[in-house]
């Protein structure tokens, strides 16, 4: 199958092999840590500081991640960050398993895990075009959303069964150990580091301030960048205060469900996103990629608005798959913009400032929709929210450079 050719070259073989590996652990780690914030606090407000402290020094640090990346082995880097995750989940399980983990300790291993991670993805997002042939690259990208989505069906539901019958430490110890695998399999392609090669005959590098400035300004001359970047991070107030602080609550109090309807949603959420990727990895390249871009994101914004309102069980499955669809096709998309329309040399930068622009206001959702999800409940925040991440997302396509972007 097409969607299969990326896997004829080893390097990236490798690479999506460790990567498959640390991102099963994540989706396994999330519900475990979602339920964990639940049980002990009960508070949405507790749930958002604790996303939070992940968030902040991820931002803080990723425009340095990016410049690190464009300036050192990236594959180094991302080894270096595994290990260094793996370090801190199995502190972090070690003091579950003992009932010495509190609120206070998840903000330390936040802020730590988000700034060790400020590395990894930009390293990973600009290492990616380099190990795979062009003609190779949506198949890759859909390997990958495909590995990511996959990990999303089985994770939440194997971690709902962990946590029922294991407990929240052993689900923390094997997010860490998918972490050691991810940097086992990066190693043997620490030689084939093509930034290593490039570094050993490129010229003296800049100052640290002028890689930053030069990465700032090539989005901020394409407003086929700075535009969706920008309506990222707005409506990522809006839709993050729902899907990311809101939905166990949605689900605990709205739909009168447990852990094991949380997890469904997160599977049923990637069984659509599979779905997309495979649809999408049929193809060598993308046509008209600025209005497939916001025609996939506006529903997204019509989808979390629906959740709130009594649909029951099934109808929020239902919803979850539609999600997962409209997301894979709005990463894919925009992931080939960036591979094919920014060269290889800045990559590592405008993969930072993207990444770091698109969640800047993350922050601000995620304490705002934990003080409205407290005050008003979680459906009103749903429809609220949905709404005005649906009209936020739609004003991208007045700017003609997104329409004309093909």
């Amino acid at each position: 199958m097409k969607t299969f050719r990326a896997l004829r070259n080893r390097p990236f073989t490798l690479l999506w092999i460790g990567q498959t590996t640390s991102v099963f652990g994540n989706a396994l780690f999330n519900i475990a840590l979602a339920w964990w914030v639940l049980e002990i606090t009960g508070s949405a407000v507790a749930m958002g500081t604790v996303l939070i402290a992940e968030t902040v020094p991820l931002l803080v640090f990723t425009l340095l991640g990016g410049v690190a990346v464009d300036r050192f082995p990236r594959i180094r880097l991302m080894v270096i960050s595994d290990i260094g995750r793996f370090l801190l989940l199995t502190l972090m399980s070690l003091l579950a398993y003992y009932k010495l983990l509190e609120v206070w300790h998840l903000y330390i291993f936040g802020m730590l895990f988000g700034t060790v991670s400020a590395f990894f993805g930009p390293a990973f997002r600009a290492v990616l075009p380099e190990l795979t042939p062009q003609e190779d690259l949506p198949s890759a990208n859909s390997l990958f959303s495909l590995s990511v989505e996959l990990s999303g069906i089985v994770g939440p539901a194997l971690g709902a069964i962990i946590i029922a019958t294991r407990g929240n430490p052993f689900a923390f110890a094997l997010d860490g150990l998918t972490f050691f695998v991810s940097g086992i399999c990066l190693i043997p392609l620490l030689k084939l580091d093509p930034h290593s090669e490039r570094q050993q005959t490129s010229k003296p590098a800049k100052n640290i301030m002028s890689d930053l400035r030069e990465g700032l300004k090539t989005v901020a001359e394409s407003p086929w960048l700075w535009v969706p970047i920008l309506i990222a991070s707005l409506s990522n107030i809006t839709y993050a205060g729902a899907m990311d602080v809101g939905l166990p609550f949605l689900i605990d109090e709205h739909l009168q469900a447990g852990v094991g309807v949380l997890g469904s949603f997160y599977s049923i959420m990637s069984i659509g996103a599979v779905v997309g990727a495979i649809w999408l990895g049929r193809y060598a390249h993308f046509r008209r990629r600025g209005l497939k871009l916001f025609s996939w994101w506006v529903p997204i914004g019509i989808c979390v608005m629906l959740l709130g309102f009594p649909i029951g069980v099934t109808g929020a499955l239902i919803i979850a798959f539609v999600l997962g669809v409209l997301n894979a096709h709005l990463g894919l998309v925009w992931t080939n913009i960036l591979q094919e329309c920014v060269p290889s040399e800045l990559l590592g930068r405008v993969s930072s400032v993207d990444y770091f622009g698109s969640y800047l206001l993350n922050p601000v959702g995620l304490f705002v929709g934990g003080i409205a999800i407290a005050s008003f409940g979680s459906a009103p925040v749903f429809i609220v929210g949905g709404i005005i991440t649906a009209i936020i997302v739609a004003m991208g396509l007045l700017h003609p450079q997104v329409r004309a972007l093909n």
